[in-house]
């Protein structure tokens, strides 16, 4: 899912002032777009500059990383497109917008990963097969990885509006965040290319401060998270 402007977002004059707010927005948009338009050749050659060593396998970490966590960060970006959209708190529409944005970046990043890797978008392993050894190298009895909100969980986000709205989403991304942390902590650590090890460090410290941030977000909002991930 890649970020989208709303049909209310319209171009204004410059006239040699500042843009407003939706044209910052447009900007914004646009240089994401380019941005994804480029990262896939940058994954293939950083691939192929790796010390001379092999590419990843289908069954390496780096692989399963990187198809389970886009499939992983796409419901986030999902959840967070919507909220952004129809939130009234300015402080959710910030963190919902920066959510969309960074994990759809970097879904195009992995996928970049696994076209220079000669591999296919999808992967045809069975999810966290590559975490093989760690606590959490299982899905859910729902068949979603740990994290991963439920088809009646995400009906319900969509079903709500005002305070409500904030306090599900709040509650479904912290949950969210804790299932997908331990995924890029273990590619931080097993992955065998550098790159993939550096952005899977990146998206945990990332998540780590989220984490703490909607922890406080709930906390303003008289609400608690829900019970983590196994």
């Amino acid at each position: 899912m890649t970020a989208t402007l709303n049909e209310t977002d319209e171009l204004e004059p410059a006239d040699g002032d500042q843009p407003t707010g939706g044209l910052r927005r447009v900007l914004v948009v646009v240089i994401a777009l380019a941005l994804l338009v480029g990262v896939g050749g940058a994954g293939y050659l950083i691939g192929h500059r790796d010390n001379g060593a092999s590419l990843p396998t289908a069954d390496s970490v780096d692989a399963g990383f990187a198809w389970d966590m886009s499939v992983h960060h796409r419901q986030a970006v999902t959840m967070a497109g919507f909220v952004r959209d129809h939130t009234t708190d300015p402080s959710i529409e910030i963190l919902a917008y920066d959510i969309e944005s960074s994990q759809n970046n970097q879904v195009g990043q992995m996928q970049g990963w696994l076209d220079g890797w000669g591999l296919p978008a999808n992967n045809p392993n069975p999810q966290m097969a590559w975490m093989a050894g760690s606590p959490h190298d299982h899905v859910e009895t729902d068949g979603l990885m740990p994290g991963m909100a439920t088809p009646a969980e995400m009906n319900q986000l969509e079903s709500l509006s005002g305070k409500a709205l904030d306090i599900d989403f709040l509650q479904l991304m912290l949950r969210h965040h804790q299932g997908g942390l331990p995924m890029v902590q273990w590619a931080a650590e097993h992955a065998s290319t550098a790159y993939v090890r550096n952005a899977a460090q990146k998206m945990a410290d990332s998540q780590s401060n989220e984490i703490i941030l909607m922890e406080q977000m709930l906390r303003e909002r008289g609400a608690s998270p829900l019970a983590p991930p196994d």
